[in-house]
């Protein structure tokens, strides 16, 4: 099996160098390249072909919210992902991140079983990582009640019934299993709904489905903001 490459993107040389032991004890991965401001990091993606970065968003030069932009807007560097750390679990700037091309978040005191399981899923672009923190953090997020943002809520027309039902379910946080079971559906028709409704939507993973599903107004932040 090829091991998951990666490179390490964080301001703060002894926490890459932690990282850094972290990943490189894991049989199947390999650290690419270590990067102490946004800029780095998206040279360092390129030249080692990373498959996640593992991305601060407080860094000098350029921030991370900006390198994951330009790493989502490379042709080149399709294939990357980007896994973002941050200190809070309630930091705004992750939403911008999502937005950015971001696939995921965890928060920096996570634990390390939790991280290498993170850069694994987030590797395999399976399904967005801990999406019950992430739709609660959008959800207070776009909490205030403004009106849908036009391109998202013109986005939404594309969407068959069916389809806007699976979105609300998964921008609540359900995986494609439970998507299934919620709807009477195989986990493979789920999945299927789900590789369309990115297709329609033009999203690259998840991530930016459960903000296209707020932002349109499809799901309506609660008080709470935790799944049903």
């Amino acid at each position: 099996m090829t091991a998951v490459r990666v490179v390490l993107a964080d301001d703060q040389a002894l926490v890459r160098a932690a990282f850094a032991m972290l990943v490189e004890s894991a049989a199947d991965m390999d650290v690419v390249g270590q990067a102490g401001t946004g800029r780095e990091a998206v040279a360092l993606a390129r030249e080692g072909r990373a498959d996640v970065v593992v991305m601060d968003i407080r860094m000098p030069e350029l921030d991370g919210i900006e390198a994951t932009r330009l790493l989502a807007a490379d042709e080149d560097l399709a294939g990357v992902k980007v896994l973002v750390l941050t200190t809070y679990d309630t930091d705004e700037h992750v939403v911008e991140a999502l937005r950015a091309g971001a696939s995921g978040f965890l928060v920096k005191d996570t634990r390390p079983a939790e991280l290498l399981d993170a850069i694994r899923v987030v590797a395999a672009g399976d399904s967005l990582l801990s999406p019950g923190p992430t739709a609660r953090l959008i959800a207070r997020v776009l909490r205030a009640p403004e009106a849908p943002a036009p391109s998202s809520a013109d986005a939404l027309g594309q969407l068959s019934e069916r389809e806007r039902q699976v979105l609300a379910l998964v921008a609540r946080g359900l995986n494609n299993t439970e998507v299934a079971e919620a709807l009477g559906l195989s986990p493979l028709t789920a999945k299927t709904h789900v590789s369309r409704i990115m297709g329609k939507l033009a999203a690259r993973d998840r991530a930016q489905l459960v903000i296209a599903a707020y932002e349109s107004g499809l799901v309506a932040p609660s008080r709470q903001g935790d799944r049903p």
